[in-house]
């Protein structure tokens, strides 16, 4: 256990520290700080994710009966993934942290000291921040120790819910860098609403389905049959997962609402008669669309 534990302690971190140096000191590429920082976090969650999901992946394929079979891999990759959520804390942070160096710098102001850049990076991270913790405190030792080797077809599926990861993880890459307005952003987009669903917001409605069928009981009575904790370990863990769904779909909109006033701009630009006083049909620059 022990073993195991050390090498998720040593293994996300180091991936930080590598994909960061390569990315500030290796050919051509010579990066600042700030977006070697940005860009490998965001590296290593999505490696962490495709582990985690092609781990759910082949326990849940490997399990027949959903409550008694049990795969080596189920506790092995939960010990390797706690440290994860420790040093994901400490990423968050270092991302706010050159975020807010950067918007100190371009408003003239003094920078702030770190007292105040961690009670401002808990106060805007705080629901993150909490879900990490959870998954320390109370998923790790439920899953490893209070299951005694049972549902580790549940257990799988659970960690399918990291398929959404990497979407959300380039998606914050591009509006970072201000590329809303492309193609990959929209694509991904998509791409991201369609899996977050799946994956995350259908994830504990599918489960409570799986065990109605395998205990052949209607799915609306599957609440009224198991443990109260449950229930209530379920709900803990999928209303942040539906929080989060509406901010994406809200973000989605915005986009798409964004798009049809720029179509439209440009049509009625388009139908004006040209002179030289005016400027060209397309004469919208990327920063001037971002700001309508």
């Amino acid at each position: 256990m022990l073993s195991i534990l050390a090498a998720g302690s040593i293994f996300f971190p180091g991936l930080f520290l590598l994909s960061k140096r390569f990315l500030k000191h290796g050919p051509g590429l010579r990066w600042s700080e700030k977006d070697a920082v940005i860009v490998s976090s965001r590296l290593v969650s999505s490696i962490q994710a495709i582990m985690a999901s092609s781990a759910g992946y082949i326990i849940a394929c490997s399990c027949k009966d959903i409550i008694e079979d049990q795969h080596w891999l189920t506790s092995s990759y939960i010990l390797f993934a706690v440290p994860y959520f420790i040093y994901d804390i400490y990423a968050m942070f270092l991302c706010y942290w050159y975020k807010l160096q950067v918007k100190d710098h371009e408003e003239d102001s003094e920078a702030k000291p770190m007292r105040s850049a961690i009670s401002g990076y808990l106060r805007r991270e705080f629901l993150m921040v909490l879900h990490h913790v959870v998954m320390v405190t109370v998923c790790f030792p439920v899953s490893v120790f209070w299951r005694q080797g049972k549902g580790d077809y549940f257990q799988g599926v659970m960690f399918l819910a990291e398929l959404s990861t990497p979407s959300v993880c380039l998606g914050k890459i591009l509006i970072q860098y201000k590329q809303q307005h492309t193609l990959l952003h929209k694509v991904n987009g998509a791409l991201m609403l369609v899996t977050f669903f799946i994956c995350r917001v259908l994830l504990f409605p599918y489960l409570y389905y799986a065990y109605g069928r395998y205990a052949s009981i209607p799915f609306y009575m599957v609440p009224l049959s198991v443990p109260w904790q449950y229930n209530a370990g379920a709900a803990l863990l999928m209303a942040p997962q539906v929080y989060w769904f509406s901010l994406i779909c809200r973000g989605a909109f915005r986009l798409f609402t964004r798009a049809s006033r720029h179509k439209a701009a440009n049509s009625s630009t388009d139908s004006e008669p040209k002179t030289s006083l005016q400027p060209p049909a397309n004469g919208y620059s990327p920063r001037e669309t971002d700001s309508h």
